[in-house]
């Protein structure tokens, strides 16, 4: 099933380069608008916002669509976003472009980990779902330091233009390889929220939106946190990503997921606690961002396990709820980051992101008993 699943990391791919390519774009973004470097981080928070609160929406929307024709409409609607932002002659067309974008993402990855979990016995299903999901961890390592250098050397409506050929790659391989799939899923926006009155989903979306909210704090503005060349450090963390999602993954299936969360979180929120340190030498600062990539991402296949196991019959709505809850807390990332910048500066930023993340293990190690999920339950495919 492996080759059936790679477009959708593909297409998650060109998600992810889009999405995390704008914390490379601030200063070309800034000096091209004419707007503050916290203004331009907006522009990752309208994105995040519009995803939140599009998904479920969309979800209900589109819930009689098979699912291969929702990815392909999920990648169109990203691609003529992206174009349209490239060609933005303003700032609040800008951002008009971004929520276009936003709602093709917001269609595309949970719909994606759906299929892959439907195409993928129990016992490997954490290692197919962050194959999936490693689209978004190898566009870190690959995606986002191409599109930051090229935004440096040409412009960052070039980075656009990349991130939209790379969307149409994504519709291509999609359309060529992944099989029709149907999964029960209800049009009824109602029904989409149903999930939440259980208090394990609830943790796991206040964990995701805290972990989230926590990690890129410190990624949106990283630009403004190191004196040191900003593609160089982007590809060393998004390497470590790739190394820790794909662990992740089979580490899950080998120890369940409770295990590699708190150990995810707690590694990470101390690598964020370390950004003065990192910023010393490049060298340091490489090992740093390679090793906070790598633990952070080893939480992503865990966390869409637990959710899984948590809604075995709502695996869809499951899931894009988790996604949600992700950009949730990017939105709150874009906005307390760009505060606290404008407030205390460098340092402001720092403290929040480990704050945040501090509050994201504490909250898990209080809601997520042992007991609670195992990797080795069976969860039936949809």
């Amino acid at each position: 099933m492996s080759s059936r699943l790679y477009p959708l990391a593909a297409g998650n791919f060109a998600i992810g380069t889009g999405m995390f390519v704008t914390a490379g774009l601030l200063p070309p973004i800034s000096a091209d608008l004419e707007i503050s470097l916290s203004a331009a981080g907006q522009l990752m928070t309208v994105f995040a916002l519009a995803y939140a609160l599009l998904s479920p929406l969309l979800a209900a929307l589109t819930a009689r669509l098979s699912r291969k024709r929702l990815l392909l409409l999920a990648m169109g609607v990203f691609v003529l976003g992206n174009a349209l932002t490239a060609l933005a002659p303003t700032y609040p067309l800008v951002l008009a472009t971004r929520v276009i974008a936003a709602a093709g993402a917001a269609m595309f990855t949970p719909t994606a980990s759906g299929v892959a979990n439907a195409l993928t016995a129990p016992e490997r299903r954490g290692r197919a779902l962050a194959l999936v999901m490693g689209g978004l961890s190898v566009s870190s390592a690959i995606g986002v330091p191409l599109g930051t250098w090229l935004g440096a050397a040409a412009s960052w409506r070039a980075t656009l233009w990349l991130v939209t050929g790379l969307g149409v790659i994504g519709l291509a391989w999609v359309a060529a390889v992944v099989p029709e799939v149907r999964m029960p899923v209800s049009g009824r926006l109602k029904e989409r929220f149903t999930p939440l009155a259980d208090r394990r989903v609830l943790a796991v979306l206040v964990t995701q939106l805290l972990m989230f909210a926590a990690g890129f704090t410190a990624y949106t503005y990283i630009g403004s946190l190191f004196d040191l060349p900003l593609p160089a450090v982007l590809w060393a963390w998004g390497l470590g990503g790739i190394v820790g999602n794909q662990l992740g993954g089979r580490l899950t299936d080998a120890h369940g997921p409770r295990r590699m969360i708190l150990i995810g979180l707690a590694a990470s929120t101390v690598f964020m606690a370390l950004i003065p340190v990192a910023n010393l030498a490049l060298p340091v600062a490489l090992v740093w961002a390679f090793l906070w990539g790598a633990l952070g991402w080893l939480v992503a296949p865990a966390q869409q396990f637990r959710t899984v196991a948590a809604v075995p019959d709502n695996v869809p709505i499951g899931l894009g709820l988790l996604s949600s809850a992700q950009y949730l807390g990017l939105f709150v990332a874009g906005l307390a980051g760009g505060a606290a910048l404008d407030w205390r500066g460098r340092a402001g930023v720092i403290v929040l992101a480990t704050a945040l993340g501090l509050a994201a293990l504490l909250f898990t190690v209080a809601t997520y008993r042992p007991a609670a999920i195992s990797s080795k339950e069976s969860v039936p495919a949809r």
